[in-house]
């Protein structure tokens, strides 16, 4: 969960003016990032972003899938699942990402989705987060876990951003928050992650199956 302020990431720009250069200060830039309580505009942004998003995704055969193990200095080990599924070509968005990452901390899934011509935006993102004490990667799935999180990228633009936050009064973001939390539960079966990959998913709880190993003959 996020804090009631404002987050913003910032750059900077090392083309100064000619007085900058001669004064050898940069340009120094902000870009402020509203996730908690995003402008009227910029929710028109990212609901009409949800709505060009299929009901009915069509896949091709094709599809990626993996999983490991990471460590990082200073944060707990953490085991992931990712599958990249390919749109059909006739459709307008080309890879849909589906990910699920676990600590003893916390739990994260996330869906992101790419178009093949990027006009007002080139990617879409979708993200729950869940205590590891509160339920495991497989129930987080069956549950269908509400949105806490949408981003969209957009070239030549800022991203825009919806975040749930602590202490933050976002009853006008609900509408929001569902449309994105219902484009998961479609994805999640869509995608085929509590059939096909149900299995992966087990492993990333520590309950997948072991393998079994074929009978030997006297």
């Amino acid at each position: 969960m996020l804090k009631p302020a404002i987050v913003f990431l910032f750059f900077v720009a090392m083309t100064a003016t000619g007085q900058q250069e001669s004064q050898g200060k940069p340009e120094v830039r902000l870009n402020f990032l509203n996730v908690c309580t995003p402008s009227a505009e910029e929710q028109a942004t990212l609901k009409d972003a949800l709505s060009k998003i299929p009901v009915t995704p069509g896949f091709s055969g094709d599809f990626e899938i993996s999983r490991g193990r990471t460590t990082l200095k200073d944060s707990p080990v953490s085991k992931f699942v990712r599958l990249r599924r390919d749109f059909i070509a006739e459709s307008p968005w080309m890879t849909a990402q589906y990910s699920m990452s676990a600590d003893t901390n916390n739990t994260i899934e996330t869906l992101v989705l790419r178009l093949r011509e990027p006009k007002d935006f080139h990617e879409i993102s979708i993200e729950d987060r869940v205590s590891t004490e509160a339920a495991s990667p497989v129930s987080v799935l069956a549950a269908n876990t509400p949105a806490a999180r949408v981003r969209i990228e957009r070239l030549g633009k800022g991203a825009v951003a919806l975040a749930r936050c602590e202490n933050v009064d976002q009853k006008a973001y609900e509408p929001l928050f569902k449309q994105a939390s219902e484009i998961m539960a479609r994805y999640r079966g869509s995608l085929g992650m509590r059939t096909t990959f149900r299995s992966d998913i087990e492993w990333l709880g520590g309950h997948a199956k072991p393998a079994k190993t074929p009978s030997s003959h006297k």
